[in-house]
């Protein structure tokens, strides 16, 4: 009994042994795959997305109740993957406007999606608002703006994207884009009669990013 105890045993530490070899195998590889991954990276020096707002439609735009903003725009957003080696996902990407650090629309989601090596998307969201609230002191202020003929805005988009090279692609990483947007309505030779009341401003303004 006691030899057969003793095989047992052995045979248990053989497969322990065995296993721990396994183990520090697979750390090895992983360690070589992820090295081998951050200099390819490293190589390629990966580039931001390129993002420039093109024009503003403004369907309307009302301050004048106090406190509360009405405001519906139609924003066209380009976007470039200016890398030769890199893909983008975009797996989530909200679009909204501020004025003065405060949020005056609804956020307002764009579809998921991928660009390519070199690839161009344009995205065409609507930004609005229905009586949102608005601090006073910027209530006041975007009802000056308004009465003066122009407004300064930032269109925003944060969301989170992922990088492919090759069959690889990362976690996700969180993006940040500024447009900023300078749009005039004292008149409307200043833009494009789209509509009844609608009007286009060309704006072609190059946005910042980071991720």
């Amino acid at each position: 009994m006691s030899v057969k105890g003793g095989g047992c045993g052995k045979h248990e530490s053989k497969w322990r042994r065995r296993g721990k070899r396994i183990f520090v195998g697979l750390l090895i590889f992983n360690f070589i795959l992820l090295l081998t991954f951050l200099l390819a990276w490293a190589i390629i020096q990966p580039h931001k997305p390129r993002f420039v707002l093109q024009d503003v439609t403004v369907y309307n735009f009302n301050a004048s109740v106090p406190s509360l903003l009405t405001i519906n725009f139609q924003v066209t957003i380009y976007s470039r993957n200016p890398n030769d080696k890199l893909g983008i996902y975009y797996d989530r990407l909200d679009t909204y406007a501020t004025y003065h650090s405060q949020q005056i629309t609804y956020r307002t989601q764009i579809q998921p999606s991928y660009q390519g090596h070199k690839e161009v998307d344009v995205w065409s969201p609507l930004v609005f608002g229905t009586d949102v609230p608005v601090a006073p002191y910027n209530s006041l202020a975007l009802a000056q703006d308004q009465s003066s003929g122009a407004v300064s805005l930032l269109i925003k988009m944060d969301g989170r994207v992922r990088w492919k090279l090759g069959t690889f692609i990362t976690g996700r990483y969180h993006l940040y884009v500024k447009c900023p947007a300078f749009i005039t309505f004292g008149s409307k030779m200043n833009g494009i009669t789209v509509g009844e009341n609608a009007v286009k401003y060309q704006l072609v303004q190059r946005c910042s990013v980071d991720v």
